[in-house]
């Protein structure tokens, strides 16, 4: 796998860099150069040095760089993949593949795996899902029962130990797609024709949960 400097990516990536990128990723060339455009209205947004910090990834993803959203910050977490606190063009274009509509369903699958993951510990606890099932419902201005958010986890836990792991979440996923709405941006696809708002969140109604 193809190694890429993160300094270069404050100006323009070379095209070789690009190709690096559109290799690895569902993106063509064309689509890499364009999300450097996307890129950049982010990163200067507030800051202006050229790597997205936690408020201007807030801000394009809620309009609001102070509001603190649970969401926000697990996809903040997975994009920042050095985990230094700041996202890189690279890093920008790596994790925004998966949400792709052409990026193959196990990927989507696997990344929100990793999303309610709260604590990193390669499986889900019933907590962490719960906290995430509130805070997406929370997003969207939905109110749901605590019965009814207790029976989504039951859902998941398919063996009742506590815990939700690999196979489980894959197995609860696939019989639920709504769960993997926000996984997929449909703009991505014609990123090169507009620049739309950059909101990752999709609000669910409480019918598909």
């Amino acid at each position: 796998m193809g190694c890429v400097s993160s300094k270069q990516f404050k100006r323009a990536p070379r095209h070789e860099d690009a190709a690096i990128l559109a290799r690895e990723t569902t993106f063509s060339l064309n689509e890499v150069e364009a999300l450097y455009e996307l890129f950049k209205k982010i990163s200067y947004s507030i800051i202006k040095d050229g790597l997205i910090h936690k408020e201007e990834f807030q801000l394009a993803l809620f309009r609001n760089s102070n509001r603190k959203n649970l969401f926000a910050d697990r996809i903040f977490d997975l994009f920042d993949l050095k985990r230094d606190g700041v996202i890189e063009f690279e890093e920008f274009v790596r994790s925004l593949h998966i949400f792709h509509p052409d990026t193959p369903i196990a990927e989507k699958i696997a990344f929100a795996f990793r999303l309610y993951d709260l604590r990193g510990t390669g499986s889900i606890e019933r907590e962490e899902l719960k906290e995430m099932v509130l805070a997406i419902l929370n997003e969207s201005e939905l109110l749901l029962s605590d019965e009814a958010v207790e029976q989504i986890v039951d859902q998941a836990d398919l063996n009742s130990d506590g815990r939700i792991d690999p196979n489980e979440w894959k197995e609860f996923a696939s019989k639920n797609p709504a769960l993997l709405k926000n996984m997929t941006l449909p703009y991505l696809k014609d990123i090169t024709m507009s620049f739309p708002s950059f909101v990752l969140y999709s609000g669910t109604g409480d019918e598909e949960l």
